[in-house]
């Protein structure tokens, strides 16, 4: 595992290929936003605990999900056809961001791993027109959401929340959509877990990621603020049986 200067003038990162079995590649450094984009644009993504040193990944395989291939459950269409769910993007990304990193049920005493210091690094990010949001609103209350970062025409998922059934779901599908018409390559998931999987991510060798990310990054970065295209989940709507 490598040692990482906190020195700013090196951000540099050692090749991939040299990480652990387990995916850790790194550690120490810092969250500046140049260091934090020359990661992503190797394949690498910080995730550490509260009172742990900034630990950086690179795990293979990589759980990625194409945009085309996201699976709407009949039940979620017919959720989206009801129409109760309104569906915004980067209007209220701090908030967002503050609610994945509520408390979770798989974490008992109510921390997680988006610290102090992982928020205000990547709300520093939507600042700069590059992490964005998308959230769920169902009567004028916020119930659902996800943030990550666009480069290229790759989106890198960082978290999502779900206060009602299936809001994280619409932010997801709303995502699928949009990035399907501009052309993304892939949605990078990170890790697997069930759930993702359930809505059609997939594990990819590590190699084969850095091909796809490589291609991504050819094309100009969508920087600013995002806003969905009206009908973005019509798709889903017209697939639902009278």
């Amino acid at each position: 595992m490598f040692v990482l200067p906190n020195d700013m003038t090196d951000i540099r990162f050692p090749p991939v290929e040299l990480a652990s079995p387990e995916g850790l590649l790194a550690v120490g450094g810092d969250l500046g936003n140049e260091r934090l984009l020359q990661a992503y644009r190797q394949g690498i993504f910080p995730w550490f605990n509260e009172g742990q040193p900034i630990l950086w990944w690179s795990p293979d395989p990589r759980a990625v999900l194409f945009p085309g291939e996201f699976k709407c459950s009949r039940s979620l269409r017919k959720n989206i056809k009801r129409g109760k769910f309104q569906l915004t993007a980067d209007t209220h990304f701090k908030e967002v961001i503050v609610q994945c990193a509520g408390p979770r049920p798989q974490y008992p005493e109510g921390g997680t791993w988006i610290t102090g210091n992982m928020l205000e690094a990547y709300i520093a990010l939507h600042k700069k027109g590059i992490a964005h949001s998308i959230e769920v609103w169902l009567d004028n209350k916020l119930v659902g959401g996800l943030y990550g970062l666009s480069m290229g025409r790759a989106f890198f998922g960082e978290s999502m929340f779900s206060h009602v059934t299936d809001a994280s779901k619409l932010a997801l599908a709303a995502l699928c959509q949009q990035c399907l018409k501009w052309q993304f390559r892939f949605i990078d998931c990170q890790v697997p877990s069930d759930h993702l999987l359930s809505l059609g991510a997939v594990n990819i060798r590590r190699v084969d990621y850095i091909k796809q990310l490589d291609a991504a990054l050819t094309h100009a970065d969508r920087i600013g603020l995002w806003s969905l295209d009206a009908g973005i989940l019509l798709p889903f709507i017209e697939s639902v049986q009278p």
